[in-house]
């Protein structure tokens, strides 16, 4: 149902829920929009979600949402919210059940002509190649003594058994694996359900696609980035920590609700269970949470690793020939201990970005030396039936969004919904008759995942390039798109 509480606007592209709006609130509501998407962040009650965020104990400066926001567990799925770790919390709901699902994109040397003719041989490949689908299992067995090294490394793992380059973890946030992983926190059920499905896509929004870029705005950042020229092909991977991720969550989510009481914290929805960042619950979830987030990691290199095959099978030319290098892996559902200025002093903070993008600017420490001048890659997806986004990190975004942006189109439509009014075979020749090869292991996920039930991702980029989060790079639009 509609939202009725009370939204004042800052300017264009930011509008504040305030501190006064309930009972409880510590902190304003920072909402990040612009007035064609308002109609519809407004349709649901995901904002009523942004000011109890506000509520929780020890968050700084704002709740924040980013415009592809919509309703999720607790926190809204397009939420940020950075906490002091001296009185703050850390909670799974502000993270999500797919931990570290992300994006990594792959850029190539192939143009959008080489592709004529090879493209549905190329898809087959990589259908053959990374297994799809609900309940898909990997195509590697990992022993249980070594998931244990798994869940520490991360992609470093990955990189060391044979799958990848090196120079794959430089690009990749946070060199691929968080360091404070504890297996030793990690559930046996968790476990069971990890094993079986390492380097596989999974189902749901998760997503490979053959993408062309059609426009570049930045061109010596775009050079940076390993983007060259109009029709340039990439490869985007869409994927997160499947089952065992959210094994993880649901096991501390019991946690977190004991925690609740035992520290005696008030909450406006019990979804927003959580513990103080120091406390031995929340320090036990981050050590779960970090292995959840290398698994995601090792994943999504798995798969990179694969697709690079599936391309040299299909064009039978050497892999320097063909590129497919790493321009970026950004994690969208995470928290993460960093640190910011707040009242002009640099404080540690607990950040959890639900369904958000980690922005920084150039010069940032935490950022390799390939993107010292440049600042971060951020990698947006849109649907499987209009376009992507490269960005980039500002210095605005440090100020106000504790370094975040948004991190795809957003739902309009619940799955149910999409379900109900949409058509398999209607939608496959729309995307046909726009020149985009669809392949899927569920005609229900085809629907459920179409482009009618998301927001206009060129409309989100414009909001969070309008409020200064970010800047434009390139725009890039499907060829050919794999779901589970």
């Amino acid at each position: 149902m509609p939202w009725k509480g009370t939204l004042e606007r800052l300017d264009d592209y930011h509008f504040r829920i305030p501190k006064d709006y309930k009972s409880g609130m510590r902190v304003p509501g920072l909402i990040v929009a612009s007035d064609a998407l308002l109609p519809e962040i407004l349709a649901e009650d995901a904002a009523e979600q942004v000011a109890n965020v506000a509520c929780l104990p020890g968050i700084v400066s704002a709740s924040l949402a980013m415009p592809d926001i919509h309703w999720g567990y607790g926190f809204p799925i397009g939420g940020v919210a950075a906490f002091d770790v001296e009185t703050g919390v850390v909670s799974p709901g502000g993270v999500g059940y797919d931990i570290n699902c992300g994006v990594r994109l792959l850029s190539t040397h192939l143009r959008a002509p080489d592709l004529k003719g090879r493209l549905a041989d190329l898809i087959a490949r990589i259908v053959a190649n990374v297994p799809c689908g609900v309940g898909s299992q990997g195509k590697i067995r990992v022993e249980k003594r070594e998931m244990d090294a798994l869940m520490r490394k991360g992609a470093h793992w990955a990189v060391e058994k044979g799958f990848g380059r090196k120079e794959d973890l430089e690009a990749t946030e946070s060199g691929g694996f968080l360091l404070d992983a504890n297996p030793e926190v990690v559930s046996s059920q968790a476990r069971e359900r990890g094993l079986s499905q390492v380097g596989s896509l999974g189902a749901g929004n998760h997503f490979l696609e053959v993408q062309e870029v059609v426009e570049i705005y930045e061109p010596e950042t775009a050079q940076a980035f390993g983007f060259d020229q109009i029709e340039q092909i990439v490869m985007m991977i869409h994927t997160g920590s499947r089952g065992f991720g959210h094994q993880v969550c649901s096991d501390f989510i019991e946690v977190m609700q004991k925690a609740v009481r035992k520290y005696a914290i008030s909450l406006p929805d019990r979804q927003l269970a959580c513990a103080p960042v120091h406390s031995e619950e929340g320090r036990t979830y981050l050590a779960a949470m970090a292995c959840a987030a290398n698994y995601a990691w090792a994943n999504r290199q798995l798969i990179t690793h694969w697709v690079r095959e599936a391309f040299q099978q299909t064009f039978a030319l050497p892999q320097e020939r063909l590129g497919l290098q790493v321009v970026y892996d950004v994690a969208h559902n995470v928290a993460k201990l960093e640190q910011h200025m707040v009242g002009g002093k640099l404080v540690q903070l607990c950040v959890h970005r639900k369904g958000a993008t980690r922005a920084f600017p150039a010069g940032h420490p935490e950022l390799p030396p390939r993107f010292a001048k440049s600042g971060q890659p951020v990698l947006i997806p849109g649907d499987m039936g209009r376009y992507s986004y490269l960005l980039v990190g500002t210095e605005r975004a440090m100020q106000e969004s504790f370094g975040s942006t948004c991190h795809g189109a957003g739902r309009v439509k619940s799955r149910g919904e999409a379900k109900r009014q949409l058509r398999a075979d209607e939608l496959l020749a729309q995307l046909k008759q726009k020149g985009i090869l669809v392949m899927a292991r569920s005609r229900q996920t085809l629907v459920e995942e179409a482009p009618e039930a998301y927001k206009d991702v060129t409309q989100v980029v414009e909001a969070v390039v309008g409020a200064g989060l970010s800047r434009r790079v390139a725009k890039m639009r499907p060829l050919g798109v794999i779901k589970g």
